[in-house]
């Protein structure tokens, strides 16, 4: 007597978990140039790791004898992986069984996936699809009943928030729950005209007789006037926008690479072949000598850390600040870089709010920082006051002072007000290195001078040529030797050194971080 009667029904409901919402939807799914939920999962995932849990899960239909006629699969897969040979777990939204919704088992399912990142300390990947919530509005009538909202698996989700690097891939049309996992990641990525996400969808909005349309004449228009990629990664919802399914795929692998598996553990250090000793020429005339003229700040990172390791982050928002993940020597950083060529640098809110957050990841994951700084200050003007810009300025350099990870400066040219000073802790031991274009001060004084001196330039008989005068005696006051020379800064430096003095100081991170 064995079991190969009920291992064959195994089989069989395996089988039909495979179909998914059957040919026909499959057919549809791919036809929107989509690809499955399996399929998903095998291009994301090193080959042949994915060991699926809760395979058969779903809603059964039986005949009048108890025999199973067919199977509705849970429209949500989840399994153990691994990612570049580190173990995760990867989970899809399965848009070809009720675009998603949650029914037929989704929701311990769903549930179970966070629960074992967060206890089992593995990243999580999510390939969100459709809603994921509640169904629609015809589940009510099914239910018998109306109910007060309540997600029971949130708590998981921000318990790995804390807990494990947490990546959204948003690979469809994404509503409600489905939004808010999403949102709820340490990173996240749309593609390009295949994915929206909204808090309600087109025709909800609709209902509502709210006018937003735009001019769009088609629903997948509509879609993406009110959600699109376009909007969400210059907002700030999402990090990044790719052009296909398989550049989201590498950008998660990619970020996981630089990632510890869980905040405590060490990330890991990897051979880039790159000298810690190279000294780039081209840093010498990085920075021009005009105040007004801009430079490029990527060409400055691609100099000064490992050659092909910078993976910007969250481009397209908060443009005043670069924020990337590298490496030096082999170490992971996170950078953070003013870029002149965007409001001259100066921080805005939306800018201010991405430092906050990329500073908190840091801190979170324990990897070093680097700062390259350029800063000339908050932004100022009427729109910036209505935007908030110094509450969330203060935020950000509240996460600055409340990290404890090393972190090193490099100023390499402005550093004005409290912006500027937002640069390290100044109440530690400040890691800082200054180039000789370094210009700093409470306030530029190009925008103070004429106030300051307002009565002795009115005086004067030419007060055009009083005006250059003083313009000149403060050029050397405000020289950044005079700054070193009271150890106001610590070091001035070669430009072409600063490669070998952030590998220095990334070894010395590390050496302190893999202690804890």
């Amino acid at each position: 007597m064995t079991w190969a009667k009920e291992l064959e029904e195994l089989r069989r409901r395996e089988a039909l978990a495979e179909e998914m919402g059957g040919a026909d939807k499959v057919a549809r799914q791919h036809g929107r140039g989509k690809m499955d939920a399996r399929a998903r999962l095998a291009a994301l995932v090193d080959p042949g790791s994915f060991r699926e849990i809760g395979k058969i899960a779903g809603k059964g239909s039986y005949d009048e004898n108890g025999e199973l006629t067919g199977v509705v699969p849970a429209p949500f897969l989840f399994g153990k992986a691994t990612i570049n040979g580190r173990p995760v777990v990867a989970t899809a939204d399965d848009f070809t069984i009720r675009g998603g919704a949650a029914d037929a088992g989704i929701g311990r399912k769903m549930e179970q996936a966070e629960k074992m990142a967060h206890e089992l300390r593995l990243p999580i990947v999510r390939m969100i699809d459709g809603t994921g919530g509640g169904g629609s509005v015809k589940t009510l009538e099914m239910i018998g009943a109306t109910y007060i909202p309540a997600v029971h698996m949130w708590g998981e989700v921000v318990k790995n928030l804390d807990t494990v690097p947490v990546v959204a891939l948003s690979l469809g049309p994404t509503a409600g729950l489905g939004a808010a996992r999403i949102a709820a990641s340490h990173y996240s990525v749309m593609v390009r005209g295949l994915s929206q996400i909204f808090a309600a969808g087109p025709a909800v909005v609709d209902a509502l007789g709210e006018s937003w349309k735009g001019g769009a004449a088609s629903h997948e228009e509509a879609k993406e006037a009110l959600g699109g990629s376009e909007i969400h990664t210059r907002n700030g919802v999402v990090d990044d926008e790719v052009a296909s399914e398989a550049e989201a795929f590498a950008r998660a692998r990619h970020f996981l690479s630089f990632m510890p598996e869980y905040a405590g553990q060490p990330a890991r250090r990897i051979e880039t072949g790159d000298p810690a000793d190279r000294r780039e020429e081209a840093l010498l005339s990085l920075v021009p000598r005009g105040d007004k003229q801009v430079y490029s700040m990527r060409r400055a990172m691609d100099l000064v850390f490992d050659k092909g390791t910078v993976f910007e982050i969250g481009k397209n928002w908060g443009r005043a600040a670069i924020t990337a993940l590298a490496r030096l020597d082999g170490w992971p950083v996170m950078v953070l870089a003013s870029d002149p060529s965007f409001l001259g640098g100066s921080w805005d809110a939306k800018t201010s709010e991405k430092v906050e957050r990329w500073v908190k990841l840091a801190d979170l994951f324990r990897l070093p920082i680097v700062h390259l700084v350029d800063n000339p200050g908050f932004m100022i003007g009427r729109e910036a006051e209505m935007a908030g810009t110094i509450r969330y300025g203060v935020q950000a350099m509240n996460a600055i002072y409340k990290a404890t990870v090393p972190l090193a400066s490099i100023v390499m040219r402005r550093a004005y007000g409290i912006a500027g000073s937002a640069m390290s802790n100044a109440d530690t031991y400040q890691y800082r290195y200054c180039w000789p274009s370094g210009d700093w001060g409470s306030l530029p004084i190009a925008g103070g001078l004429e106030v300051a001196y307002k009565s002795e330039i009115e005086a004067a008989e030419d007060p055009a040529a009083e005006l250059e005068a003083i313009k000149a005696r403060l050029a050397k006051v405000t020289s950044p030797f005079r700054s070193a020379e009271r150890f106001n800064v610590e070091d001035i430096i070669d430009p072409r050194d600063t490669r070998p003095l952030l590998c220095e100081f990334a070894g010395l991170a590390w050496r302190r971080l893999g202690a804890e």
